[in-house]
Parts: C-alpha cells; structure tokens; sequence
C-alpha cells in the first residue's frame, strides 16, 4: 500500500463493530466490567484508554512505522511526557535553534528538577560527541528546525547516539510521517504536534508521540496514564479526520510552499529567505535525501525599513498568528510570539532577528498568495 491510500485505509477505516466508516467517539470516562469473565477488560477508565483515542493512536504508531502511539491534549502536553523519561541529573543533546515552547520546558525542567542540557548546532555532528559524557542519556533533534528551518542529519545522529547507547527523539511536526519518518532512520521515540498539519484545520490542540520498542512503550503508557494529559474524544475524532487529507493538503501546501519562497528569494527587497526547497538553502540536499519534501514552513527577512506591523497589516488572505499547519496561510513573528521568552541576544544567535516572519503556506490558489506578499511588501 503507498502511504496517500494507508492515509485513508489504516486503523481508523472502518470500525468493527459495526462496519461505519468513521470511528465512533466514545464519551464515556468509565465502562462497565463483566463480573463472569476472567478477561482483563479492554477499557477501564478513559484516563488510562479510550476507544476513540486508542484509533488515533494504532494509526500514527502505524503510519510512522513505530510500535505504539500516545495522544496527549496538546505537543507540549507530548514532550513533557517524553521528558517525564529522564531524572535528575541525565544529560540531554539538544538542536540550539527549535521552538521556543520546547526551551521553555527544558529550562524548567533543569531549573527544578536538574535536568541538564546541552545546545548543540546539529549540523555540526562533531558538536554532537564533543558533548556526550558519563550522564548522557538522549539527543533530541528538531529538522527542519523552526523557524530558520536548519536540516539535521538523520542518520549519521542515529549512528552516534546508537555507538553510545543513547536515546534518539525528533521532532517531526513540520515534515508529518507523509514527508519524513524518524524511525525509519534509527530514531526511537517521535513527538508531534497535531494541531498543525496532521489535524491540519486549525479547529484542534493535540499532541502525539510513537515509539518503536516496548520498553518505551510500557514507560510512556505509565506516564500517560499516570500524569493524565490526556486527548479526549472529541479532538481526536478531529485529528483522525485531519490525517484522511494530509496528502493532498501537504501536496498542495508544499507546491505553494516553493513557489513563494522562489518569490520572496526574487523579490528585491527581501534580504533573506529560509526554506529547504531552494537550491541554495543550507542542507537542501540532505532534505531530498531523508525526505520526500521541503514542506510548507518558510521564513524570510523583512527589509530594514519596513515594519513588521506595516506588513501584516496590508496582508488580505494570510492571516498573522500563532500556529502553523492550517489550510490558510499563516504569518507569525518569531520575536513576539514563539520565541518571545527567549533572551534577545539568545534569539539573534539563533537567527530569530526581530524582522524574520515565518509562513505556514496553505492551500489557497497561489496567484492569490503571491498578489498578497506583494501588495504588503510594497511601499
């Protein structure tokens, strides 16, 4: 089966107990448990597993090739359950420029629990083992990264960390399993967020996490049930739904993509344009190699002298937020929105100057988008 049709035809098709096309949603927090049967029951208590999210999660442990999937109430909801892995005073190997909610939780969790971590720029793999010590126990990866869209080296990061016994965990919420699949590579454990493109609506916060072994599994299951940052019902009979589409919208999403980077890289008043899909965009061609696209992400660099607030202001179509994955295009400011807690000085090392925008390309007619980045880029 190729992966457009196993978008469609995979656990969630048709529910058995009644041949319906779309999986019931069960709302329901407890289910009743037969007296005469020996049988552990399959549902309990929807804290610990419910039939509409179990769906959800054989469909993304599915579709990413792992052994188990968990649905959390949002991404971050999903990291802070695969960070829940470690204790005090393991060593993390992080991607230095990702998103700004993933610092934030990092820095939490060393601030009070001692956990310690380590920014790395991923591109250099020797930065990488310069950096592992006695006390190291994961490298956690972001590629593309957000927002200047820096490529890791899948591979050669799964190598190193499987040489010392470590960890592998990434981030695939620009690429989504219909662009690129982490475990395939040697990475064990994903996380997603699936507000973005997997729900892709803009309509749902959930958050997703698949691992390939059983001992994560049984690990990541204890935690779930046990910290409750559950997905209910409801969001992830959306996700579910969101997921049918992936295909067609990241096709039409990813083309868009590419033909306003190819602008906005043309365009005379634009200084700089990030976005995997151009030639000369650094790690273009490690993209083509460990996926099966650029995405939808891009970011570029307003001119000096036009203001972020004069931009977006004249924009007609693309709407400025918070967010990315939808199937309207998106425009936020890094500075002021995802990476606002950040240290000045921390966000320029990074790249995250106070005129980089980011743009999550949707699925609008193209002449439309480009007609809209032009009107707000002239002045």
């Amino acid at each position: 089966m190729r992966f457009s049709t196993q978008l469609i035809h995979n656990a969630s098709t048709i529910d058995p107990a009644t041949g319906a096309a779309s999986p019931p949603i069960y709302h329901a927090s407890t289910f009743h448990q037969n007296p005469h049967s020996d049988k552990p029951p399959s549902f309990v208590y929807s804290r610990s597993k419910n039939p509409t999210r179990s769906v959800l999660e054989d469909t993304i442990a599915e579709l990413e090739g792992g052994i188990a999937g968990f649905a959390f109430g949002s991404g971050m909801a999903a990291i802070a359950a695969v960070f829940a892995l470690f204790s005090s005073g393991d060593h993390l190997i992080v991607t230095k420029d990702l998103y700004g909610g993933t610092q934030q939780i990092l820095k939490q969790l060393g601030d009070r629990y001692g956990l310690e971590v380590t920014y790395v720029n991923m591109t250099d793999l020797q930065q990488i083992t310069d950096q592992i010590g006695s006390r190291t126990r994961a490298i956690y990866v972001e590629t593309p990264s957000n927002p200047t869209l820096t490529i890791t080296d899948l591979r050669a990061v799964a190598s190193i960390a499987k040489s010392h016994n470590l960890l592998t965990i990434a981030d695939d919420t620009f690429m989504t399993p219909y662009l690129q699949r982490p475990l395939e590579f040697g990475f064990d454990i994903i996380v997603h967020s699936a507000t973005k493109f997997l729900a892709g609506h803009s309509d749902v916060i959930a958050g997703l996490a698949i691992v390939k072994s059983l001992d994560l599994k049984t690990q990541l299951e204890q935690i779930q049930a046990t910290w409750g940052g559950i997905l209910g019902p409801d969001d992830s009979w959306l996700t579910l739904r969101g997921i049918k589409t992936l295909g067609v919208r990241m096709d039409r999403a990813q083309q868009n993509a590419l033909r306003l980077a190819s602008y906005l890289y043309n365009h005379s008043r634009v200084p700089r344009v990030y976005y995997p899909g151009l030639p000369n965009h650094p790690g273009h061609a490690l993209q083509n190699d460990q996926a099966m696209g650029p995405g939808a992400v891009l970011s570029f660099e307003l001119p000096p002298e036009l203001t972020v607030r004069e931009f977006v202001s004249r924009l007609r179509y693309a709407i400025f937020a918070v967010s990315l994955g939808g199937v309207e295009t998106i425009v936020s400011h890094p500075a002021t929105m995802s990476h606002a807690k950040m240290a000045p000085v921390t966000r320029q090392a990074i790249g995250v100057t106070d005129q980089l925008l980011r743009v999550s390309v949707g699925i609008e007619d193209i002449e439309d988008l480009i007609e809209d980045f032009q009107r707000a880029l002239s002045y």
